[in-house]
């Protein structure tokens, strides 16, 4: 079964001030010339969802520009548990010098947080800005994974910023001439708890999504491998935590000269790789074409959304931000095919809708100028 919004409001969110779309497609495309605000749109979308949204922004960031500092984003969704509406946004201005904090609502009911939305809907998405995934920084492939995580594990970014948090507890009393040893054990203690915790999800979330990918080999969109290259993570599959944590704990209290003179901690799950592997050619992602990656990326993220639908039964909202840009055609149709196999909902944009012409008869399609959201014409009949 798909989740499926059927209903989007947005109030003084980015570029638009008021608007809203109402839809029963599977198919949602947003067409409209650069700057218009089309990006915009599907990151409200995004932000039905625990993090900072596609964009990772913070939220006076997303504020309408001319506005008060207030947003909120509203969408009525037929999810997991039925029909809902899911809110979020920040309904007044945080007064000066105090805490910015983000309000979510279930039904008109508040909830303690965002990671509440996903018992009734998963978003997973595909922005240009992924592109340098597998060039990048190693920062950017963690993320990316913590994300994948994320879409199942609503409470996994609470472990992974409390890890950073215990991390840099530990190099601040490091700075210190004479630090605390039992202040340090402390800390330590604490730390190789939450390493392990995060690195355990990372490496089922790279088991289960390797599964999927072996039987994509004779995909459009090439098979890939996986793997997480760090010493913990090689010990997760056959040790028992408790051995992993104890094993760290020793690391940090060996290396603390070291990660004083460094100013930081150099091991550990936060400084891990995610390896790709482009499949049909037995190269590093990083070393294939850029047209490679592109097709390589997509295919990780079909992954992750089969992955997800057979997880939890219900197919995640897709978010496609100008991916067909990028593809020849036998390649949009293979894209367009695979998303039909695989029943989500998808949002996908563009500035060309001849991109679309492949599924305009079946998609809703609108028109996104200056902020303003409006149903696209549709012209029947032969030209006069």
């Amino acid at each position: 079964m798909p989740a499926r919004i059927r209903r989007l409001t947005l109030n003084n969110f980015r570029n638009y001030h008021a608007a809203s779309l109402q839809t029963e497609a599977d198919t949602i495309v947003l067409v409209g010339p650069n700057g218009a605000g089309k990006t915009n749109l599907i990151e409200a979308i995004s932000f039905l969802t625990p993090g900072r949204g596609l964009r990772r922004a913070t939220l006076d960031e997303v504020a309408f520009a001319e506005g008060d500092g207030s947003w909120a984003v509203a969408a009525e969704i037929e999810g997991a548990l039925g029909l809902a509406t899911l809110g979020t946004g920040m309904p007044r201005p945080a007064e000066e010098g105090m805490p910015t904090t983000r309000q979510c609502r279930i039904d008109r009911e508040p909830v303690a947080s965002a990671a509440a939305f996903t018992d009734h809907l998963r978003v997973i998405w595909l922005v240009p800005a992924m592109d340098s995934l597998f060039s990048g920084a190693t920062s950017e492939r963690r993320r990316f994974l913590d994300r994948l995580v994320l879409a199942i594990d609503a409470e996994h970014m609470h472990r992974v910023n409390a890890l950073e948090r215990s991390l840099r507890s530990r190099n601040r009393l490091l700075e210190e001439a004479r630090p605390d040893p039992h202040w340090l054990d402390a800390v330590e203690h604490e730390t190789a708890e939450l390493a392990v915790a995060v690195a355990g999800q990372r490496v089922e979330m790279v088991r289960r999504l390797d599964l999927v990918l072996s039987s994509r080999k004779h995909s459009a969109f090439p098979a890939a491998e996986i793997a997480l290259d760090g010493w913990m993570e090689k010990l997760i599959p056959e040790h028992p935590a408790v051995d992993i944590e104890e094993r760290y704990r020793v690391v940090l209290r060996d290396n603390r000269a070291r990660d004083a003179a460094a100013g930081r901690t150099l091991d550990g799950p936060h400084l891990s790789d995610l390896k790709v592997v482009y499949a049909p050619k037995a190269v590093a992602a990083a070393d294939a074409s850029t047209g490679e990656q592109k097709a390589l990326l997509i295919g990780l993220v079909l992954a992750h959304a089969r992955m997800i639908a057979d997880a939890t039964s219900f197919a995640p909202v897709l978010l496609l931000d100008e991916v067909l840009a990028h593809l020849d055609p036998a390649r949009r149709a293979a894209l367009h095919g695979e998303l039909a196999e695989l029943g989500a909902q998808v949002w996908m944009t563009g500035a060309d809708p001849a991109l679309f012409a492949e599924v305009d008869s079946k998609a809703a399609v609108f028109e996104i100028s200056s902020g303003a959201v409006k149903p696209h014409e549709r012209r029947t009949g032969a030209a006069a």
